[in-house]
Order: C-alpha cells, then sequence, then structure tokens
C-alpha cells in the first residue's frame, strides 16, 4: 500500500512540474501576442494619421469641387 502512495505522489509531483513548465510556456506566448498586438496598433494608427493628412493635404480640383456644397 505505501509503494502504491508514493507511486501516486511521485506522479503527481511530475504532473504539477509540467502543468507548471507549460503555464509558463502559455503565459510567455501571451506576453508575445500581446507585444505584437500592441505593435501593429501603433502601425495602424500611424497609417491612419499619414492617410488622413494626406486627405487633407489634396488641393481641391474640379472633380472635388463638385461635392462642395454651393
Amino acid at each position: 500500500m505505501a509503494k502504491a502512495l508514493i507511486g501516486y505522489l511521485s506522479s503527481d509531483l511530475q504532473t504539477t512540474h509540467r502543468l507548471a513548465a507549460e503555464n509558463s510556456r502559455l503565459r510567455s506566448r501571451v506576453r508575445e501576442l500581446e507585444t505584437l498586438v500592441t505593435r501593429l496598433k501603433e502601425e495602424n494608427d500611424a497609417l491612419v494619421m499619414s492617410q488622413a493628412t494626406a486627405l487633407l493635404d489634396l488641393e481641391p480640383d474640379d472633380s472635388l469641387q463638385e461635392m462642395l456644397p454651393v
């Protein structure tokens, strides 16, 4: 009976270590993905600003004059 309990406890410790390692790996991957999302949001904001600036800097031409109210 004692050997069965010791074997059970030993395998339980191995499972705990394996789960802790997996948990650590997953936390690391989540941090990587959060960093990627932040970087992509910053790039997107920069692209939106540059596009908005380009649209605001357009010289009104005849095609745009048609859209302006009278």
